[in-house]
């Protein structure tokens, strides 16, 4: 790109912060493409093998800590946000984990998949720079989105943009807009300068999160062992979840929000204005026993589009299988039990049948 001096990106910037906010984002940020200060930790995790079966994580280090690689010619990120929390908020969530025959799903996989829904829009955002550059006669604009889809260290990025902080859950948190949020970066051969804001952290002595957490997964202050996340297990993990780990599961079938429900920082999240992330087949108030009645044709025919698509049939028996296993007893899931178990793979059997000693044992009681 010619890097004409003349080129105002000060009033570029502030126009693409307003064609953000059209587009659903609510906060941007930038910061350069400098190398990453999270190399040691990042290796450090991966050799303590806390990501488990991600093997994604270990590939591609030296681009997680070297972004400019990621997109040749790249000068800056900018980092966005777009809230997902939907209507009814936090009161909903504690709500249906109260329910044990209701099912949980992380509040961020009820609608549409959003790497398909913060592409696009990113994509629009760099189909709006590149036209206003053309009309300012700079015709060698170059981008590359980002949306979880690349190695990227995201969190890292939007920190030191400005736009908030790690917490001790390793979730982003900000202090006005809590962690209910999704982030996406641009990256971009545009010498914008970095943010003028900083992102102090302001968790404090606070260990609520790691106090919560239903299976000890956060095992110490910003650190994360995935092994024993309940996210992990019910959506990345594809095989026989450890037994010493069911009944701390409960009724979560897709993930798990409860250390940002104990979050003080989350009385401030934002509910989300975003058709896309509507809620599906109402998957935000289905029941245990409806969801698992679902036939593959079923499941393959509602979660299209969505990320509930990742853990697959078999991961989606499973995981209904176990949080059925930890509702009270009831005739009507053992004979939903016995009735999947004659035709299920023996990754669904295994799970089935833990559940139906659990319900057999709960009927003796």
């Amino acid at each position: 790109m010619n890097q004409d001096q003349t080129l105002p990106l000060g009033d570029l910037l502030q126009l693409i912060k307003t064609w953000a906010q059209d587009l659903g984002f609510d906060q941007i940020e930038v910061s350069p493409l400098a190398m990453s200060d999270h190399e040691s930790y990042l290796r450090r995790w991966l050799e303590q093998g806390f990501h488990g079966e991600m093997g994604y994580m270990a590939r591609h280090v030296d681009l997680r800590v070297e972004p400019a690689r990621l997109h040749p010619g790249a000068l800056s990120a900018l980092s966005l946000t777009m809230p997902y929390l939907p209507a009814g908020g936090q009161d909903q969530i504690q709500s249906t984990l109260a329910d044990p025959e209701a099912a949980y799903i992380a509040r961020y996989a009820l609608g549409r998949d959003y790497h398909r829904v913060i592409r696009g829009r990113l994509k629009s955002l760099s189909a709006q720079i590149n036209q206003w550059l053309i009309n300012h006669d700079h015709l060698t604009f170059t981008s590359r989105p980002i949306t979880d889809s690349a190695p990227f260290l995201e969190k890292r990025f939007a920190e030191t943009s400005g736009l908030g902080w790690i917490g001790k859950h390793t979730l982003h948190i900000n202090q006005h807009r809590g962690s209910y949020h999704f982030l996406g970066e641009l990256l971009t051969n545009l010498p914008f300068s970095a943010s003028s804001k900083t992102s102090s952290n302001h968790c404090g002595s606070c260990q609520r999160c790691i106090d919560i957490c239903p299976t000890n997964a956060i095992v110490g202050p910003y650190e994360l062992d995935a092994r024993r996340c309940i996210a992990y297990l019910t959506i990345e993990y594809k095989g026989i979840i450890p037994e010493s780990l069911r009944d701390a599961i409960g009724n979560r079938v897709f993930g798990c929000d409860d250390c940002q429900l104990i979050c003080p920082w989350n009385r401030h999240a934002h509910v989300h204005q975003i058709k896309d992330f509507e809620p599906r087949h109402e998957l935000d108030r289905s029941t245990l026993l409806s969801l698992f009645a679902w036939t593959e044709a079923d499941y393959l025919a509602r979660t299209e589009g969505s990320p509930l698509r990742r853990v697959g049939f078999d991961g989606w028996q499973r995981n209904l299988a176990v949080a059925l296993g930890n509702a009270p007893f009831d005739e009507r899931i053992i004979q939903a039990l016995e009735l999947k178990r004659r035709q299920s793979s023996d990754l669904v059997a295994a799970h089935v049948d833990w559940a139906l000693t659990k319900q057999r044992a709960k009927a003796n009681l």
